[in-house]
Order: C-alpha cells, then structure tokens, then sequence
C-alpha cells in the first residue's frame, strides 16, 4: 500500500473545539469529563482567537478555542455550526512539515494556512474538501525554551496568556 505519508513520523495530538465563549466548554470538557488544564495556548492576537488546553487521564487532549473581540476568524465556522461552534479541526504532529507539504502537494491535496515563521510551531491546514468535511491541521512543534512556562487557566481566561490582548474572556 503506498502510504501518503509514508516514512514520516505521524501522531494524532488533539481535537479543536471551538465556541463563542471558552468559559461555555468549560462545564462540559473540564467539569463533566474531567480535564486538567494543560497549558498550550492562551491568546493569538494575530489570528484573533484564544486557545487553551485539558488533558484527560489515558494522556488525551483536547483544545478549547473562541474568537477575540473583533475577529473575523470563526465567523464562517459559526455560520456553518448556527452560532453554536463544535468541533474545529483534528491535530496532528509531524516529523517533517516540508516533507509532508511536499508530498501532499504532489498528490494534488489541496493545502492552505502554512505558517512556518514560529519555530515552537509549523503547520499547515489539509482543506476540508479533501477530508470529508473535517479541517485536518498537520503541526511540527519545535523546541520550547527552557522555563518556558505555560499560561495557568486563570490568565488565559484573564487575557494574559501567551500572547495576551489583555481582555477576559466573556
């Protein structure tokens, strides 16, 4: 079987959920299911969305998304999803981000959103078209500086998470 990938490093990471109001997931993702708040995000002024992250016991994750005052970002996603939001996209790390661009674009993928001007972060988007209806993001994470800390719950929520604006979330 010729693989797409084959021969790079592949492994599912995590499921985006994203939703007007982060403190909306919270009930069920971290109160009902059990998630620890990992760290992982906080705020992107750039793209204009906050993100932060639980764990759960067997190691999964999951990514808890909203918009920025302001952003554009979600809005075709909210119109799809009726305003209510849902499940973004799928995570997966890669060994490799320009071997894996180069052979998904030789198959004829149709690829968008490569981001490579964060080390700590590459990725790029496999388009929903190609995947069923489902945003796949293939993602190399790069080193971390040592005592880099991750943003506590409490300041991501405050908007003083990486990246931070500065404004609470709602």
């Amino acid at each position: 079987m010729d693989l797409e990938l084959d021969g790079l490093e592949v492994s599912f990471d995590h499921t985006a959920v994203a939703a007007p109001r982060i403190t909306d997931l919270l009930p069920i993702y971290r109160d009902l299911l059990g998630g620890r708040h990992l760290g992982g995000g906080g705020d992107n002024g750039i793209a204009g969305y906050r993100t932060l992250q639980l764990t759960y016991a067997n190691g999964g994750k999951v990514e808890l998304m909203e918009p920025l005052a302001g952003s554009t970002f979600f809005d075709s996603f909210f119109e799809l999803t009726r305003g209510r939001g849902g499940v973004h996209h799928l995570n997966f790390h890669v060994d490799d981000l320009s071997t894996a661009v180069a052979r998904l674009t030789a198959r004829g993928y149709r690829l968008h959103g490569l981001n490579r001007a964060d080390a700590r972060w590459q990725e790029v988007f496999l388009h929903p078209k190609e995947a069923h209806g489902v945003l796949i993001q293939l993602a190399q994470p790069g080193p971390r500086e040592p005592g880099d800390l991750r943003p506590s719950l409490e300041d991501v929520l405050a908007g003083r998470g990486r990246y931070g604006n500065g404004i609470p979330s709602s």
